[in-house]
């Protein structure tokens, strides 16, 4: 299917207030294009995310972890980038404000499954827990809670995903997504939830700014867990970042920066959700997440260093399985000779060489490639897992949950967000969850949610094609999930060309008053462009300073010739 570009409509001016004088007109031009309202809007001081005190169950929370002050606790982590900071930000803080014994416990995803599932909780069992506080994960582990209550073990969930219409049987449940939660922090990630449980708890102990120390994890999981950067996200992040740039991360943190080849006084959100991010989640992909926690747990810059490297091994090999699969995947969705009148509204794609830690990212392209949402399957111990990639206005997993019901037997587990879902089936249900995900989405998926648009912040005017704009714009942050980087679109002509790699294709544009501009398409798939045509394009601004000195460089994300 076609891609198009189209520009975002700005809103009307406000009447209560003014734009700062010193504002860059650049951001002024996306503000207004984000529906920035009132003044709060532009600060991101910590003191302007919601209050800990507007969250009544904290309260509950905190006197749950009390009473086992002196106990064992187990942390119970999940494998991404998310389970990885919630675990190492719940079990560094319970240590610092005085928890006698404090563990943790990753679930092999391959062996055991998602969650706090019944094997996770027997093994913990053998650690002689008292307490499972569950972090990222958990809302969904009816059975797995059950058997802990029953082993005599309290159980602590914390977790943002949707919860399932019956909830666990834990002693208390923090999740601002709850049914009656009056708490305006839906969109926080997990690790996002704990640090609210976190700052309860320092509160109630007298020692409330112990959380803030570790905003730098806070920030790296929910930038690498994709979740909506509304204002307190946005607050969260930038203060992370900020003591990140400061030097004043943990050492694991560094050392992935240093392994990335990121200079740390210049990471963004960008650089925590494509450079940091993937190699924290290619230990739960591929292994298991402990070698992610203990790189971000450590004080030692050493073992930091040597984690690290770990991790970026593991990412090299990521890549390499994910190009395997994901050239297969087009493959598959180029023989299906898609047409935009088709009525297919879904695409469901298996491989029985696929390796079922990657199926997200193939997900994930498939449905950039396609404009469709996509699931992807791999075998897998138990049978097949599937992981899913929506399109705005289609909730991934409430479809999940109308095939479950509809359709009872065929899905395994089942769990996940309105972009985002994952599920495990048996090989011989493949077709029939086919047929009741595309019986769905035939009623639930419009036209309009599968055209294929690019929306851009308008044209630049060449003054504004600088260094100085690409640096106003990175301070104007951080951007994401929810609040998108900014892109422009203007026309060019391309006085030359090449192939970086065989993959990237670096690009000498000239602007329309002759200005030279540098541009690159990563990963394109572009046709190879004619020298001298002229294109449209849609790009991001950045700096190129790889080889030492700062220059312009144009980020295209998408161009067509013109005529």
């Amino acid at each position: 299917m076609s891609l198009s570009i189209r520009r975002r409509v700005p809103r009307a001016e406000s009447a209560g207030w003014q734009w700062p004088e010193d504002l860059h007109p650049i951001l002024r031009q996306v503000y207004e294009r984000r529906n920035l309202s009132a003044p709060e809007d532009l600060n991101l001081a910590l003191a302007g995310i919601a209050p800990v005190g507007s969250f009544d169950v904290l309260q509950s929370a905190v006197e749950l972890l009390l009473v086992h002050r002196n106990g064992r606790i187990v942390i119970a982590g999940d494998y991404d980038s998310d389970g990885a900071t919630s675990t190492a930000l719940m079990l560094l803080c319970l240590r610092e404000l005085g928890f006698a014994d404090v563990r943790y416990f990753i679930p092999d995803r391959f062996k055991l499954g998602y969650g706090l599932s019944v094997g996770a909780v027997e093994q913990i069992a053998l650690l002689e827990a008292d307490l499972i506080v569950t972090v990222d994960n958990g809302i969904g582990s009816l059975a797995g809670i059950k058997a802990a209550r029953g082993a005599g073990i309290d159980v602590l969930v914390t977790d943002h995903h949707v919860p399932p219409d019956h909830l666990p049987e834990a002693n208390v449940i923090v999740n601002p997504n709850l049914p009656g939660t009056d708490f305006p922090g839906q969109h926080l990630a997990g690790v996002g939830v704990a640090f609210y449980v976190l700052a309860a708890l320092g509160r109630a102990l007298d020692t409330p700014a112990i959380v803030t120390r570790y905003l730098d994890l806070v920030a790296l999981g929910t930038v690498a867990d994709l979740v909506r950067l509304d204002r307190g996200n946005r607050i969260l992040v930038q203060q992370g970042l900020a003591r990140i740039r400061a030097g004043h991360c943990r050492p694991g943190i560094q050392a992935l920066c240093e392994a990335a080849n990121a200079r740390l006084d210049n990471v963004t959100a960008e650089t925590l959700a494509y450079q940091i991010g993937p190699r924290l989640n290619a230990a739960g992909r591929l292994e298991e997440m402990s070698i992610g926690v203990e790189c971000l747990l450590t004080q030692s810059q050493s073992q930091a260093n040597t984690y690290a490297r770990r991790l970026d091994q593991l990412n090299r090999s990521r890549r390499d399985i994910e190009a395997t699969m994901r050239a297969q995947a087009m493959e598959i969705v180029d023989s299906l000779a898609i047409e935009a009148s088709d009525s297919r509204r879904i695409l469901v794609l298996e491989h029985q060489d696929w390796h079922e830690g990657i199926v997200g990212l193939i997900a994930s392209r498939v449905r950039e490639r396609s404009g469709f949402p996509s699931f992807a399957f791999a075998p897998a111990t138990n049978g097949l897992k599937g992981s899913g990639r929506s399109v705005a206005g289609f909730h991934l997993r409430d479809a999940l949950a109308e095939v479950d019901a509809l359709h009872p037997g065929v899905i395994d587990h089942f769990g996940g967000h309105a972009m985002a879902a994952g599920l495990s089936l048996q090989p011989d249900m493949l077709g029939e969850f086919t047929s009741a995900i595309e019986e769905v989405a035939a009623r639930r998926v419009d036209d309009e949610a599968l055209r294929r648009v690019l929306h851009t912040d308008g044209e630049l005017e060449s003054q504004y094609l600088s260094i100085d704009s690409a640096a106003a714009i990175r301070a104007g942050g951080p951007w994401g999930q929810g609040f998108p980087e900014p892109m422009f679109d203007g026309e060019f002509a391309i006085r030359s060309w090449r192939w970086l790699k065989d993959i990237h294709l670096s690009l000498q544009l000239e602007a329309p008053d002759g200005m030279a501009v540098e541009a690159i398409a990563f990963n394109s798939e572009f046709t190879e462009p004619e020298s001298g045509g002229r294109i449209r394009a849609a790009y991001r601004l950045s700096v190129n300073d790889y080889f030492g000195d700062s220059r312009l460089q144009l980020i295209v994300e998408h161009c067509e010739p013109l005529v």
